[in-house]
């Protein structure tokens, strides 16, 4: 409904625009009477590339229809007959529209309300001058294209008025043309009549011929002039149509795309399509009329031939008006949803290509048919050259023909390919150490279009972003490192598909902050201190000043080809384990800022000893891929008086799938505080699994709980000291009467102070708990048999 509001507030082109979205096709009075409703829809929430998801679409029409019944209902009095008549009219009619095709109705709906919110966006940023620099260079680059239209259509206009002139002065002279042969065809019968009546006729039709032919020499002078300043005034449009279509072309769309790209490592999502649609279409509009107006140029050339260069200068402008109209719909066919960048092979995968200019070019009158095909990077150079003529394959793609449908709604011209698959690929050979997820293949989308009724007709093709085509999972972490590195620092308009071979450390810092705010769907992203942690295991550096680094390149091999010091993994391969861990299990407590993650083992030492018993702090292991341990604070069990920073082993995915962090910190009673002072409940009692109090079927769950043998001693209640623990098998005995405690335990020799592990110790958390159902042991038992 707030939506709604400002819309109906938008004033001037704004306004046209908005009203110009609604039609039979959706009425304007539906937006307005159930703007509430529509607003509270989770239209987006349908995904229309997604066969299956056609009766989510039609329960959302089926509600709408509902909902103008009801409101159809509501209206009473004299006033409200006619609105009742009216809101069931359109009820029936979307019934009767949309029932075998509720996806258009959605598509239609999702357009409206996009376009929409960017119409009230661009008003409020043009009327609050504290937008931001950004949105005001925005603002007034859409508003000098804009001006520019404006100016076009009123030069097309003019031109048009030209040309009507033109027209009738010619059909004029041509009149006063056939009335110069009709008296030199009089003079010419003269000789018939006598002589007196002859030489007194004759005189009269001469002198009239005279007249004539003098006025028609005249005009015919002045019909030459206007035809030339009429080809000035169209090269001069012409002039402007080509630095408005570069300006749109080369610098807005090519945005779009970068953009598009960025979003692939999780940069803002590309919007702006719609916009783009506009402008093109308005060019494509202006194009065609100044086009048309050639054309009649031409014939009006031929039908009154007369001395002079119009001719040649009406080839030139038929040459570059061609040539203005191809790059328009050669550059608008655009790939609006990528295909996935890693691309598993016998996987369905989906993408959409889109003519911006479709629907006004009329395009769709004869539906053109896409074709997708897999190429190289050697042969998408080929075809970028000309090299290629045809389309030469690297695999081979299922269901990879489709024809363009034109929505009438949104005025799209598009082609979904849904169902696709890649059955097998062609590998070229490897150079050097490059491994198969370095390297890139692309999508190439092909059709043929005819305009204005075959009578032009355009070959057009275009490339996906990069794809890395993998036929197991285990190779997806490398193949994202190959896609991150293209999409991060390609540069516009590149020899496919050429990336530096080394950036600034501070160009991937952007990257890797970007891709890891995506992944956790949150403004918090990596901090200074983070990326300075990141930088000393990259560079394998101790230094803790930001400023070192600042100028530092770091080379694709480092990045993801050579291992670590000491590892037996790569940068990416750390950082990609962490994200994921981070995006599967932990990504709440993360965006809680509980979570410090970046902390190598001696900073956390240093961090919690200067806190008391019973701090602790989660990092990010240094050892393993996708592991996170607990560090804290605490007195030694074997050596009073004394004072240890502990780390616990690692938790991965699969500990997580078993029980999760919070309730592994709910766990562990010697846990009190979150560095650097926050009481643990505070933080993760949120997340805690609630306690199974009653038997189902008769039987009684077991839990699974996780004990730390060298901290399960009881300790008194904490009277003002912090190091006071509760021996977690007594509280669970004395608490969960009903419940047999099950205990995951971790022996001696699977931790130190130092927080050095033996993975080859480690028992498996599951067969260990299946161990202990199966026999039974008293945890205190089994407590003092490990210190005897």
């Amino acid at each position: 409904m707030a939506m709604w509001i400002q819309a109906q507030q938008l004033q001037g082109e704004a306004l046209h625009q908005m009203q110009a979205l609604y039609g039979q096709h959706f009425p304007i009075e539906v937006r307005h009477y159930l703007a509430q409703w529509i607003e509270s829809q989770l239209w987006d929430s349908v995904d229309l590339d997604n066969p299956g998801e056609e009766a989510k679409a039609k329960r959302l029409l089926d509600n709408l229809v509902a909902e103008l019944q009801r409101k159809a209902q509501l209206q009473g009095g004299e006033d409200g007959f006619l609105l009742k008549i009216k809101l069931g009219h359109y009820a029936t009619q979307f019934k009767s529209t949309y029932d075998r095709c509720p996806f258009e109705l959605v598509r239609c709906i999702k357009h409206i309300l996009q376009s929409e919110q960017r119409l009230v966006q661009e008003a409020t940023n043009t009327s609050c001058g504290s937008e931001g620099q950004a949105m005001d260079t925005l603002s007034h680059r859409h508003q000098q294209i804009n001006q520019a239209f404006e100016e076009l259509r009123l030069a097309t206009q003019e031109t048009e008025n030209e040309l009507r002139k033109l027209q009738h002065s010619q059909e004029y002279f041509i009149i006063q043309y056939q009335e110069s042969l009709r008296i030199q065809a009089q003079l010419s019968s003269l000789s018939s009549l006598p002589a007196a009546e002859r030489t007194q006729r004759e005189t009269t039709l001469q002198s009239k011929r005279a007249t004539v032919e003098a006025w028609l020499a005249r005009e015919a002078s002045t019909l030459q002039k206007f035809r030339l300043d009429l080809s000035e005034q169209h090269q001069k449009t012409l002039g402007l149509l080509r630095e408005q279509q570069t300006l749109i072309l080369d610098e807005e769309l090519i945005q779009w795309k970068r953009r598009q790209q960025l979003a692939g490592i999780g940069g803002p999502h590309e919007g702006g399509l719609d916009v783009l649609q506009s402008w093109c279409e308005k060019l494509a509009d202006l194009i065609w009329q100044n086009r048309q107006q050639i054309r009649r140029c031409e014939h009006l050339t031929k039908q009154l031939p007369l001395p002079g260069p119009m001719e040649e200068l009406l080839n030139k402008l038929n040459a570059d008006i061609t040539d203005i109209i191809s790059a328009l719909v050669t550059s608008t066919f655009i790939i609006e949803k990528q295909p996935p960048q890693v691309l598993k092979t016998q996987t369905k995968f989906a993408a959409t290509v889109r003519l911006l200019v479709g629907g006004k070019l009329n395009v769709h009158m004869n539906p053109p048919q896409v074709k997708a095909v897999i190429v190289s990077e050697q042969q998408a150079k080929a075809l970028l050259k000309n090299e290629s003529t045809h389309s030469d394959s690297s695999g081979e793609i299922l269901n990879n023909n489709c024809v363009m449908e034109y929505h009438q709604a949104t005025g799209t011209l598009s082609a979904h390919f849904r169902n696709m698959s890649l059955k097998r690929i062609k590998r070229s050979d490897r150079r050097g150490a490059e491994s198969v997820t370095e390297e890139k293949f692309t999508i190439l989308f092909e059709s043929q279009f005819s305009v204005g009724g075959n009578e032009l007709v355009f070959h057009v093709k275009t490339l996906s972003l990069p794809v890395v085509v993998i036929v197991h999972g285990s190779q997806d972490n490398n193949a994202t490192a190959t896609v991150l590195w293209d999409n991060a620092f390609a540069e516009p308009g590149r020899v496919p598909f050429v990336v530096p071979d080394k950036v600034l450390w501070s160009q991937l810092c952007e990257a890797l902050d970007m891709k890891y705010k995506a992944e956790m769907h949150s403004g918090r992203g990596l901090t200074d201190d983070n990326l300075v942690f990141l930088a000393q295991k990259a560079f394998s550096s101790s230094s803790n000043n930001a400023e070192d680094y600042k100028n530092m390149t770091i080379t694709w091999a480092q990045f993801n080809r050579e291992n670590l010091l000491g590892r037996s993994f790569t940068f990416w391969q750390w950082f990609d384990g962490v994200v994921e861990l981070m995006k599967k299990h932990l990504k709440p407590h993360w965006n809680d800022g509980a979570i410090l993650g970046f902390v190598n083992k001696q900073q956390a030492q240093d961090m919690l000893l200067s806190k008391p018993n019973g701090t602790f702090l989660l990092r990010f292991s240094d050892s393993e891929i996708g592991g996170i341990t607990i560090a804290w604070v605490a007195e030694n069990p074997n050596k009073q008086g004394e004072r240890l920073v502990w780390n616990l082993l690692p938790y991965t995915t699969k500990d997580f799938s078993i029980r999760s962090l919070a309730d592994r910190i709910s766990d562990l009673n010697h846990l009190l505080f979150l560095y650097p002072d926050r009481p643990k409940d505070e933080v993760f009692a949120k997340y805690y699994t609630p306690p199974h109090s009653k038997p189902v079927d008769g039987y009684v769950k077991p839990q699974i709980k996780q004990v730390v043998p060298e901290f399960t001693t009881p300790n008194p209640e904490p009277c003002g000291g912090v190091s006071a623990f509760m021996d977690q098998a007594a509280s669970s005995s004395a608490s969960h009467s009903n419940n047999f405690g099950v205990y995951a335990s971790i022996t001696e020799n699977m931790l130190d102070p130092d927080g050095d592990f033996d993975l080859e110790d480690t028992m498996d958390v599951a067969r260990h708990v299946e161990e202990l159902l199966r026999r039974p042991m008293d945890t205190h038992t089994q407590w003092n048999s490990q210190q005897s």
